[in-house]
């Protein structure tokens, strides 16, 4: 059943005043939004949104009590609304696997990249489901919301809906949005509507509207912040500058008991769920690529992904337009374009932090992707990459062209400090292989995560292959790749990726008491026992790795890398300019040991 104004009217009051009692209860969080958006919020979900179809996502994420309060209504099992912002309670912003949170929102205009890929994830399915997304202005000023904006409105998402709260403040003041809103939404390819943020008829008419588009639909919701408040209108009703009294006199004028059996209803009509069944990945029709000349370990990687997906794996792929240069493109690519979306694979432009947002929106909803980029530019999506791991979703990336022997590109493209810094994000899988058969494990690691994203990281230079011995368990995240010959080990050499086949002609030159030891997973080696840890750091360990230094002296003795900038020049000569040089290095080693 849809309800008429009146029973809304009285049905927003009961958002309302629940939302100010977790306000109150918390004696923190944002009742600006809460007092101007909960007519919007509530004509969705009372009217359009069909439970286990159609999605929502708070871009807005400071609205967490409007959102809380809505889904309690609503029959969701959210437990108590007194629990919000308290230790092991509601969070102060919306997490994914709260119920009915259907994304991890707060730093503003990830929602708006989330919403774009669950409405192409819908596309993909072939489904008819809705994605309802509010925003704020302060959504709209950040970067990433423009690149989904941009990305929805080239792929034509019809079935995407942005609602922007637009009272015109923010933190500091006035709102520094576009000077014309509504005309950059249509300039990039949206159907736009404006209308008085809490008028029932003209919201209803607008979404029906929107249903009807061929284009997504950006809904301008002309609101007040902090609405009925002595604040009303200003930058000091965003936070929690009202009295307690006030705070109590808002919440009492609100209560509808009215509203609360009318919402109800709506609890009581709710259907179950639908859940998409999770795919059952076989990889023993999937050879593990091999080379026996020089070889980059992202043609490796892309001979890899060729054969996955040949072999039936669903993965939806996509690069921000670098997808020749990273090899994630294949001979089994077909691109994803409007009005067809059966394919596998998204061009996002060059979008990176879009591409982000957009891959973790596909995967709150199941989908499996993969996208790419040079390791350098991971900078550009790190904030999505960490929600990912937060959110614990199963997103893959694929960053290339990972140290300064990129070479003649010079220092802008030399990535230093990347790899070190996406390793201490937790839960974030960090994998860089050095041969065929690391670069199959780091695949089939990544594809068969349900709770974590990986980021494999691959060289653009070919590098000599060295091969891991047939006994060996790569997934311990560390093993032994070059054993000593001497029963008794002096130096234990680690490296990763392209420094593996350096590290083994260090030690070719150090002598028999030396083993090498190739570490694709930082992280994976960390979970072992100490009986396997002891085995692997033997006697004096040295790493080798063309990134920043610090983080290597939880295992090392010394570290061979790089803590400055890189330069331009032949790959080779700027590698060996920078100390990956095997004379230089054993020579320095040697000294140590005196």
């Amino acid at each position: 059943m849809r309800f008429d104004a009146k029973q809304l009217i009285e049905m927003s009051r009961a958002v309302r005043a629940h939302a100010l009692y977790a306000v109150r209860c918390a004696g923190s969080g944002h009742v600006g939004i809460v007092l101007d958006a909960a007519d919007i919020i509530t004509i969705i979900y009372a009217n359009f949104l069909r439970r286990g179809r159609d999605k929502f996502v708070l871009s807005a994420g400071h609205g967490s009590a409007l959102l809380y309060s809505v889904l309690k209504l609503a029959g969701y099992n959210v437990g108590d609304l007194e629990s919000f912002r308290k230790l092991g309670g509601l969070p102060g912003h919306p997490e994914f696997g709260i119920d009915g949170v259907a994304a991890t929102t707060g730093p503003l205009g990830q929602g708006v990249g989330n919403a774009v890929g669950m409405a192409l994830a819908a596309k993909i399915r072939r489904t008819d489901e809705f994605v309802y997304c509010l925003c704020s202005d302060g959504d709209l000023m950040e970067g990433v919301a423009s690149e989904s904006i941009s990305f929805a409105g080239q792929y034509r998402l019809n079935n995407l809906i942005l609602l922007w709260d637009d009272n015109g403040v923010s933190i500091d003041g006035r709102a520094i949005t576009d000077v014309d809103m509504p005309m950059r939404m249509r300039a990039a390819g949206w159907n736009v509507v404006s209308v008085p943020g809490d008028d029932f008829k003209k919201l209803g008419r607008a979404l029906n509207d929107a249903h009807k588009s061929n284009i997504p639909t950006f809904i301008q919701c002309k609101t007040v912040i902090g609405r009925d408040s002595s604040l009303a209108g200003t930058s000091a009703a965003h936070g929690l500058a009202l009295s307690d009294a006030e705070l109590m006199r808002l919440m009492e004028k609100y209560i509808s008991p009215v509203g609360d059996d009318l919402w109800e209803i709506v609890a009581n009509n709710a259907p179950v769920e639908n859940l998409f069944d999770k795919q059952a990945i076989d990889f023993n029709s999937v050879a593990v690529p091999e080379s026996d000349k020089n070889i980059s370990t992202r043609e490796l990687s892309g001979i890899y992904l060729k054969s996955v997906i040949a072999a039936g794996v669903n993965l939806i792929g996509g690069s921000a337009d670098l997808g020749a240069s990273t090899n994630v493109k294949t001979d089994e690519s077909i691109d994803i374009a409007p009005p067809k979306f059966d394919g596998n694979y998204i061009n996002y432009g060059v979008r990176e932090h879009a591409m982000g947002a957009i891959m973790n929106g596909m995967a709150y909803v199941g989908l499996r992707s993969y996208g790419s980029t040079f390791l350098v530019f991971s900078d550009y999506m790190r904030p999505s990459i960490r929600l990912a791991a937060l959110s614990r979703l199963p997103v893959i990336y694929v960053f290339t062209h990972d140290s300064i022997a990129v070479g003649a590109d010079g220092p802008t493209h030399q990535p230093i400090e990347q790899l070190p810094s996406l390793r201490l994000i937790p839960n974030l899988n960090v994998i860089r292989p050095c041969n065929g058969a690391e670069v199959a494990y780091a695949w089939r690691r990544a594809i068969n995560g349900t709770s974590n994203p990986t980021a494999i990281i691959l060289s653009r230079q070919k590098i000599e292959q060295v091969s891991a011995p047939d006994d060996v368990d790569i997934s311990r995240g560390a093993y032994i790749i070059l054993p000593a010959v001497a029963r008794r080990v002096r130096v234990t050499i680690i490296a990763t990726g392209t420094e593996v086949p350096l590290a083994v002609h260090v030690a070719e030159k150090l002598g028999d008491a030396v083993q090498v030891v190739s570490m694709p997973s930082v992280s994976d080696f960390r979970a072992q026992d100490i009986k396997y840890k002891n085995k692997i750091l033997a006697g004096y360990v040295v790493v080798i790795e063309a990134a920043a230094t610090a983080p290597w002296f939880e295992f090392a003795d010394a570290v061979v890398g790089i803590d400055s900038f890189g330069a331009s020049g032949d790959g080779d000569a700027v590698y060996s300019h920078f100390g990956f040089d095997t004379d230089a290095i054993a020579r320095d080693i040697l000294k140590k040991l005196k």
